[in-house]
């Protein structure tokens, strides 16, 4: 499954209403880090392909006030979503291993 891509409108519908936990990655194209994790999240994206997961992108330019409501002051941030309430997050480049492992957690 590849990454959803995330906007102001469908944010709610994709995140907050969703049944399954979410990996929302707020990012820029601009932002050096931001590109670092791109593939990583990719292959995130396709180790829990089949998991009760979901793994989703917002650009922070296009959709500048739901980043400004979740009170992203840096990229990459990372926030794991479940049941529409934020259960984890994490700014900076991460190791694939990492976030893999925040994401098990919430998932069990």
């Amino acid at each position: 499954m590849a990454e959803v891509i995330l906007n102001d409108q469908n944010f709610e519908n994709e995140v907050l209403k969703s049944d399954v936990p979410v990996l929302v990655d707020f990012w820029a194209p601009w932002c050096g880090p931001c590109k670092m994790m791109g593939p990583i999240v990719e292959e995130v994206a396709k180790k829990f392909e089949g998991k009760p997961v979901k793994v989703a992108k917002l650009n922070v330019d296009e959709a500048a006030a739901t980043a400004e409501k979740y009170n992203v002051m840096s990229i990459p941030t990372f926030k794991i979503f479940k049941g529409g309430e934020v259960v984890d997050e994490f700014v900076g480049v991460q190791t694939k291993e990492e976030i893999m492992k925040r994401l098990e957690k919430v998932i069990k």
